[in-house]
């Protein structure tokens, strides 16, 4: 278990960064604490979790608490995983505990993001969870269809246009790309992938110990046991981590929504890889 390993290998590990420390500067903020900022600032050495809503980025979080600081993926609580991993959504500030830090984030190209890992998962599988996740936020139903015609509920933008806007990276930020659906078919190798692009160093068997007990079945499991950060902005009764299936679209897409998503999607599919050449 990584808590095992957490004891043996971290000892290692937690607090040596990939580069030297240091205070980043807050030119907006005064008397802050030492080692806070305001969450738009960042440095060049930092990484961006880029992805579309819905795409992973939660679990994707979760592992990198993981790999970077050895919270459990089991046992670590939101809180703590939003501390070490802070979301540019959530938080105003966040602490510098090493760098480069990561940020979740489901943001556009940004001049000031200069490394970023784009998340990318079958727009189709996508649309459908973010309905999902829409409604269990509204008292009113939500339209699949009024989503893709309108754009209503979409943040920030429509997925075809987020994609080919990292794509295009207009900003010439260093990307590493991940699929959702190779994460979940080989995390360690995902997971190894992204160490060697941040220039972290961890042994094969402690990256084993973070896939290990990150299935999407341990996620929801977690999400049951300890809830979130902020309790109040998610319902009890409505999980957040819901099906998780590569291909789940085929049977929660209707064929007139589907259509309408194809219309706008289908090139930018194609060059993700999801549809044949």
């Amino acid at each position: 278990m990584i808590t095992r390993l957490a004891s043996s290998l971290l000892q290692r590990y937690r607090g040596r960064p990939s580069a030297p420390q240091k205070r980043v500067q807050n030119p907006w903020v005064e008397n802050l604490p030492e080692g806070y900022s305001p969450i738009s600032v960042v440095e060049p050495s930092d990484i961006v979790i880029a992805g579309y809503p819905k795409s992973g980025n939660t679990w994707f979080q979760v592992l990198i608490a993981g790999l970077l600081h050895g919270v459990s993926p089991v046992y670590g609580p939101d809180s703590v995983v939003q501390d070490l991993v802070p979301d540019v959504h959530v938080r105003k500030f966040y602490r510098r505990y090493l760098t480069p830090t990561f940020f979740k984030s489901h943001e556009l190209p940004r001049p000031e993001y200069r490394r970023a890992v784009v998340l990318l998962r079958d727009g189709r599988d996508a649309m459908v969870s973010y309905q999902h996740f829409l409604q269990a936020l509204s008292a009113e139903p939500v339209s699949l269809k009024e989503m893709l015609e309108t754009g209503r509920g979409l943040y920030p933008c429509r997925w075809h246009e987020h994609v080919e806007a990292w794509l295009k990276n207009p900003y010439s930020t260093d990307c590493l790309t991940v699929k959702y659906e190779d994460l979940k078919a080989n995390t360690v190798r995902e997971l190894q992938r992204v160490c060697e692009f941040s220039g972290i160093s961890r042994p094969i068997e402690y990256i084993q110990a973070v896939a290990a007990q990150s299935s999407f079945e341990q996620m929801k499991e977690r999400e049951k046991r300890l809830g979130w950060e902020d309790p109040a902005a998610w319902p009890k009764d409505k999980p957040f981590i819901r099906r998780g299936t590569v291909g789940s679209y085929r049977d929660e897409f209707p064929q007139d929504c589907l259509d309408i998503f194809m219309a706008q999607s289908t090139e930018t599919l194609r060059k993700c890889g999801y549809l044949d050449a």
